[in-house]
């Protein structure tokens, strides 16, 4: 028996009054019917997502999307009926909001909805409107499996790129902060035995010992107060980044410009772009609502505002090359074969091509970086690791040379 879920609803009573509210139910369709027999006329009926959390384990990321698609796409291939197949997979599923999830989606369409309706009923943050779109997509073209085999390599390739850039920007990163970490024992636990035994021998310390030194003592004094500090200055920055747009656009723009992480985040930006555009266009989705999709998949405010200026043009009749052109974005390369795809009529293929292509630079540029930063983030190490331990053993040398 299917279980009671929780729907949040708005739409309009007898009288024509706007009304709104809550109501259990199995699916969609049912609630609606429900609604309808106490006079209401639902415009929007949406599953509260809050029962997701309700287990207090891992949430949904992702990655489980990727994965539920790969094998909801696997099992239609096998010729597994829509339905079983959710209950298949749901079954080897190990996070319990994931398993939930599905066994909602498998609710609507055991209650008569489509696919599509079952998945746009969930929270825009596990299925958007990219994924609903070429769900409906399939649906219509009556090439569900096919389309779901697209949308699974399309969300596999996208998690492997955010992946990659993921990488190169955390690495240096939990290194600095580590190096940071070992820094301040140093400072507070360490230094302090060395300052307490060069106090019985007298005389001046070395300038650079000295230094040191005074580092400890402040760092003692203040840690507190600095970890403070940095605690609400990362809160502050948490709190603008969350509710400030217009902050969000700045760093966006700002991480373009950055030496050798910014060329990384300007290919992934191409390659989300041609890898969007490829698999929309190629599901039959008009070019002008594929550019739609491709702006919020762009992964930075340059490329959506420069997509939707595209968007508005092939709108009024420009060619996609010339309007790609016009935006001063993206690579001659990938407008050169956008030109040749739409001249030739295979402009998904062309597309496609492209995406690997910059998807294959990610790689190598990441890695190229990874083993630039592994040496240098050594020598810094050992530059104040072993610049601080020098420090300390300078005066020992000092009296062994006195009394030589």
């Amino acid at each position: 028996m299917a279980e009671n879920l929780i729907f949040d609803w708005k739409g309009t009573d007898r009288a024509g009054k706007k009304v709104s509210g809550e109501t259990k139910g199995a699916n969609v369709t049912l609630v609606k019917a429900q609604l309808r027999k106490q006079g209401i006329n639902a415009s929007s009926v949406k599953k509260r997502s809050k029962p997701l959390f309700s287990f207090g384990g891992k949430k949904i990321g992702p990655a489980d999307i990727a994965l539920f698609t790969r094998q909801l796409a696997t099992m239609m291939k096998a010729g597994v009926p829509l339905v079983q197949s959710f209950d298949i997979v749901a079954g080897g599923v190990e996070n319990p909001a994931m398993k939930t999830l599905i066994k909602n989606i498998a609710n609507e369409v055991s209650g008569g909805n489509s696919f599509s309706a079952a998945v746009s009923a969930q929270p825009k943050e596990y299925f958007d409107d990219l994924f609903c779109n070429l769900i409906a997509a399939g649906e219509q073209s009556g090439a569900l499996e096919t389309m779901l085999d697209r949308l699974a390599t399309y969300k596999e390739k996208s998690e492997a790129l955010k992946a990659k850039i993921k990488s190169a920007m955390n690495y240096p990163i939990s290194v600095l902060v580590i190096a940071g970490i070992v820094t301040v024992i140093l400072l507070i636990k360490v230094i302090p035995q060395f300052e307490s035994m060069f106090s019985s021998f007298g005389g001046e310390l070395p300038a650079f010992t000295q230094m040191v030194v005074q580092a400890s003592e402040f760092m003692q004094a203040w840690w507190v107060v600095i970890m403070i500090g940095i605690g609400i200055t990362y809160a502050g920055y948490k709190q603008i980044h969350k509710t400030s747009q217009a902050f969000r656009d700045g760093q966006e723009r700002l991480t373009l410009k950055m030496p050798v992480i910014g060329e990384i985040i300007d290919k992934s930006c191409v390659a989300r772009f041609a890898r969007t555009l490829s698999t929309t266009f190629a599901a039959g989705v008009p070019l002008v609502d594929a550019l739609d999709s491709a702006s919020g998949a762009a992964g930075n405010v340059v490329y959506k505002d420069a997509i939707l200026k595209i968007k508005s043009e092939v709108s009024g009749g420009t060619q996609l090359n010339y309007a790609m052109r016009q935006a001063n974005v993206f690579p001659s390369m990938v407008i050169q074969m956008v030109s040749i795809g739409e001249e030739s009529g295979a402009l998904d293929a062309m597309l496609d091509k492209s995406a690997t292509y910059y998807e294959e630079m990610v790689d190598n540029a990441v890695d190229g970086l990874t083993s630039m930063i592994e040496p240098i983030i050594m020598a810094f190490l050992g530059i104040v690791v072993g610049g601080m331990m020098i420090a300390m053993y300078l005066p020992i040398f000092q009296m062994g040379g006195a009394m030589s």
